[in-house]
């Protein structure tokens, strides 16, 4: 019976520590350290939550820059959907050539989420957005430098466009 009651109070202890100490402190920590981040990292605009720095939107007008395509099926970006295409290095699809298009313009990434496109794929989209803004094209390719996010701890990936945040930066442009 001894043994019994010390395993249903180390069953009590550790439940209490590993089902509600720990996750508290770790909430509590992520509000206070890292307070936008624990938030979903949310965009606002006039006051009004318009989208997540981490996950992707469509844009198909020709004044916005397009992200990558997404692989969430018939609502795109959907991420209670996130998956990947599954589609391997040589899958058909993928070997199709796409005449000097930047390679994620046109194929998903692992979430189907990413809300990021590659600095080449966003130079490749300015001249297009320039015309239906009607603006300078050299105006356009300045704002895809400033809002162009380096690797990640400086080493991870490759430069980077976050598609919602230019297309923003376009929008709020005089």
């Amino acid at each position: 019976m001894n043994a019994f009651m010390i395993s249903v109070r180390a069953l009590v202890f550790f439940t209490v520590l590993a089902g509600l100490a720990y996750p508290l402190v770790v909430l509590v920590a992520g509000q206070v350290a890292f307070r936008h981040q624990a938030q979903g990292s949310l965009i606002e605009s006039g006051g009004k939550v318009i989208g997540s720095e981490l996950i992707g939107q469509h844009f198909d007008q020709s004044q916005y820059f397009w992200p990558r395509p997404s692989a969430t099926g018939a609502k795109p970006y959907n991420a209670e959907a996130s998956s990947g295409s599954n589609f391997g290095p040589l899958h058909p699809d993928l070997k199709k050539p796409v005449v000097g298009m930047p390679r994620d313009l046109w194929t998903a990434s692992g979430s189907g989420l990413d809300p990021h496109i590659s600095l080449e794929g966003a130079r490749y989209q300015a001249e297009r957005v320039a015309v239906a803004r009607r603006i300078p094209k050299v105006v356009v390719v300045q704002l895809i430098d400033e809002h162009t996010e380096g690797r990640q701890w400086g080493v991870l990936g490759e430069e980077r466009v976050n598609v919602l945040k230019l297309n923003l930066a376009l929008d709020q442009r005089k």
